[in-house]
């Protein structure tokens, strides 16, 4: 496949999902375009149509949206996340252009508190909180293009690497450590989480940009979970001292969900099974940068 004529436009290319994945298919042999916050409003669909109608990209990956449970503005997760996803599928529809295919990100958080181990596709998603429902909602929308467009929906589940923003756990954790401080003040302690590296989310959406698989809707998780106050233990190992962890009640949210850890069952039927790097050495490295 000559993948060096193959344009790919990355919709949130400043986000950081996008700097790497740009990056990391980019050095696959793809032709990358990009749109940022400013370069593209997805609230409004003639903004879209133009940059569709200029690009012409034969595959559209949508990473824009607001991505931090605690963001503060709740409107903005459904006009962002929700009806910006299908204003850019209704513009296609519109413009009658049919992308190879299309990947709209939406996220682990749409399960909820569900109350099992393992969280895999078949289940009924609950979300817990309004980040979760926007994109809850955006699929089920979406959805309804299924016949129309060649798309993938992705659930990912936690990852992290550098230049990860530092509102997310694991950024916030390792710079208390690499600025040596003497406490650090976190939510609820007793929880798991998976934590993915960002290469590993990259080798991802490149097979699944290249598999023969649409209308799916599909985790991007590896079922490597792991507890709160062991990523502290590895942090502490690697920075060669010990952290004080106060609990600050501002940080425990109501609708936090305990444990998310994904089945990579069907992901790897579709693309294979995907490695990774242990998780410390993603946090040696984000140490050390």
């Amino acid at each position: 496949m000559d993948l060096v004529s193959n344009r790919v436009l990355i919709i949130g290319i400043d986000s950081f999902t996008g700097r790497y994945l740009s990056k990391y298919l980019k050095d696959s042999g793809y032709s990358l375009y990009g749109t940022n916050r400013k370069s593209c409003n997805i609230r409004e669909k003639e903004n879209i149509k133009k940059i569709l109608i200029d690009i012409r990209a034969e595959y559209i990956i949508l990473l824009a949206g607001v991505a931090s449970p605690a963001y503060g503005d709740i409107s903005a997760f459904y006009n962002i996340n929700t009806i910006g996803a299908i204003n850019l599928l209704e513009s296609l529809v519109e413009l009658n252009m049919q992308p190879k295919k299309i990947i709209l990100a939406s996220s682990a958080t749409v399960y909820g508190n569900l109350g099992v181990e393992i969280l895999d596709e078949s289940l009924c998603p609950k979300p817990a909180n309004h980040y979760g429902a926007s994109k809850y909602s955006m699929e089920s929308m979406a959805s309804n293009y299924f016949n129309r467009l060649n798309i993938i929906i992705t659930r990912p589940f936690n990852y992290t690497g550098i230049g990860q923003s530092l509102e997310f756990l694991i950024p916030k954790i390792v710079y208390h450590f690499k600025e040596t401080r003497e406490t650090i003040e976190l939510g609820n302690l007793d929880v798991s989480r998976e934590f993915n590296d960002i290469y590993f989310v990259c080798e991802v959406y490149k097979r699944l940009l290249e598999s023969n698989f649409n209308s799916e809707i599909v985790n991007i998780c590896s079922g490597r979970e792991i507890k709160l106050l062991d990523i502290l233990n590895i942090m502490s190992d690697i920075a060669k001292y010990k952290i004080e962890i106060r609990v600050n009640p501002k940080f425990i949210r109501k609708d936090e969900i305990k444990t998310l850890k994904g089945s990579p069952k069907k992901l790897y039927s579709l693309i294979g099974r995907v490695k990774q790097r242990d998780l410390k050495e993603t946090l040696k490295d984000m140490f050390e940068a």
